[in-house]
């Protein structure tokens, strides 16, 4: 499995490995204060210790009135940054190299922190669960003021010693909504085609850079759907020509409000899910490092997608929530322990509330 354990640079920064940790939003690990517990420190330590490359911390909020939740992490204050400097030392510590995820929920943001829910234009819908939402459409100036949060944020986090950040353009959050044509029907330099659509991201990207010098990783997770393949290529490439540094490929808004998915046609001989396939889609049509990620459960499994030339980076996720050793057992070709997708970590995100499987040998592919 030499191609999943081989270094790889980006900017200034080599990766021991491919192995990428992706954020995954941590339930009962942050108090209301957007502040990181010891818990959650810990986790983080855990998976570094246990030989992943490199590690994006989980969604944290710019500011209060975005989050998806009162105790969703935060990067609004300089009281948070403490934490986060914890999380680096410890990364840094193994060989880890860490960034963390930026965020805004845009119109999903929670009733519980706020009555005034924002996205690119008036938005009235429903979610995939049948949820109604409704937002109110942002005005320029503030637009303006969010890119700045953005900014902000990322400065926090070099402070902290972080390596960079990831903005979260997928999932239907803020920046999905303003690449989404299904919410974002502005009629200025916000809206209308696909390049203006991009522009908020486009020009945080720009700004970031700006302020934080060319010795800092900027990336940036988008739907391989939005809303169908052939944008989301275009998508990456302008975000590619703003300098983004590394693509994480997921999904889109079609994955949190109501409308039909359209699933992409995975050719016989490609294992693994449509999320998996157009990211590899994507990565054709790019030169900067893409991330794919979804169902990958097994070091055989990563390392093939590397060795073919469909990804440059694997994201792991809940199998590493179930063994925090994966990369390292990998690595010796040792057994790791198979998640059972129970998904007893969807709703608690407790790493002592998986079962820890002890089902028979999981076959991976070669």
């Amino acid at each position: 499995m030499g191609h999943l354990y081989s270094e790889i640079s980006v900017r200034n920064f080599k990766i021991k490995n491919r192995v990428v940790m992706p954020p995954m939003l941590c339930s009962g690990f942050t108090a209301e204060d957007g502040l990181l517990s010891l818990k959650n420190i810990e986790r983080y330590r855990d998976r570094a210790r246990g030989g992943v490359g490199l590690i994006i911390i989980e969604a944290t909020c710019i500011n209060q009135s975005g989050r998806l939740s009162p105790t969703q992490l935060g990067l609004w204050s300089d009281n948070q940054i403490k934490g986060f400097s914890r999380i680096a030392a410890y990364c840094h510590e193994y060989g880890t190299r860490v960034l963390v995820q930026l965020h805004h929920a845009g119109l999903a943001a929670a009733k519980e922190v706020t009555e005034d829910p924002i996205a690119p234009s008036d938005f009235q819908g429903s979610t995939r669960t049948n949820q109604l939402i409704k937002a109110r459409a942002l005005s320029l100036s503030e637009i303006t003021t969010l890119q700045n949060e953005y900014v902000a944020a990322a400065m926090r986090a070099k402070k902290a010693g972080l390596d960079g950040v990831e903005l979260h353009g997928a999932h239907g959050y803020l920046i999905s909504q303003f690449f989404s044509p299904l919410v974002n029907r502005r009629e200025d330099v916000y809206g209308g085609n696909l390049i203006q659509r991009t522009r908020f991201a486009t020009e945080i990207i720009t700004k970031i850079r700006q302020a934080a010098g060319p010795d800092f990783i900027i990336s940036c997770r988008i739907g391989c759907d939005e809303p169908d393949i052939e944008s989301s290529i275009q998508i990456a490439q302008e975000l590619e020509k703003a300098g983004v540094d590394i693509l994480h490929i997921s999904a889109g808004i079609t994955h949190f409000i109501a409308g039909e998915i359209v699933e992409a046609k995975v050719p016989l001989h490609f294992h693994y899910n449509s999320i998996v396939y157009r990211g590899s889609q994507i990565k054709e049509k790019v030169k900067v490092p893409v991330i794919v990620v979804g169902g990958i459960k097994t070091p055989l499994d990563a390392d093939y997608l590397v060795k073919n030339n469909y990804a440059d980076f694997v994201a792991v996720g809940r199998s590493l929530l179930v063994d925090a050793e994966w990369v390292n057992k990998g690595q010796k070709y040792l057994q790791v322990t198979p998640c059972l997708r129970c998904k007893t970590c969807r709703y608690h995100n407790h790493d002592s509330k998986c079962p820890q499987s002890q089902s028979k040998r999981y076959v991976a592919r070669n």
